[in-house]
């Protein structure tokens, strides 16, 4: 099993647009994660240097924030991840997971600092219900859950 430990080291974040003119109404925001490398660092330990990146379309701001994610695990994982490095295949999953998690909840501070929109996907209704249409089932709807 892995562990992975993420360390930042370095965040950036730029606001192109000045406080006073308004943000335009849409921005697509752009999320890139690399992993520049995979280097092992002993038996059981390898080392994972990354930069997440967010960009704004239009230019209204950009975010980045870089680090190594520490991997560690058994002697075969980590064997086996660093040959799948130098065979140019994608880092493990579980590596992705932990550096994007802990690099958007970092941008997602730096970006209320700076008042530019977080770096979400947008939260709004399942697409059929967007439509208008009403579900094809037959089934009864089930009650909506109410918070009070």
């Amino acid at each position: 099993m892995l562990r992975i430990t993420v360390q930042v080291t370095n965040m950036t974040g730029e606001r192109f647009w000045s406080h006073e003119t308004p943000l335009p109404a849409q921005v697509q925001i752009a999320v890139n994660i690399n992993i520049i490398g995979l280097d092992q660092k002993n038996e059981s330990t390898a080392e994972a240097p990354f930069v997440f990146t967010v960009n704004y379309t239009p230019s209204v701001a950009q975010l980045s924030v870089k680090g190594r994610a520490q991997v560690n695990g058994d002697k075969p994982e980590i064997q086996k991840m660093v040959e799948d490095h130098k065979q140019n295949k994608p880092p493990p999953t579980p590596v992705i997971q932990a550096v994007s998690s802990i690099a958007m909840a970092e941008d997602i501070l730096l970006s209320e600092s700076l008042g530019i929109p977080p770096p979400l996907p947008p939260i709004g209704m399942p697409a059929d219900q967007q439509q208008g249409q009403q579900p094809t089932t037959t089934q009864s709807k089930r009650p909506e859950t109410r918070y009070t």
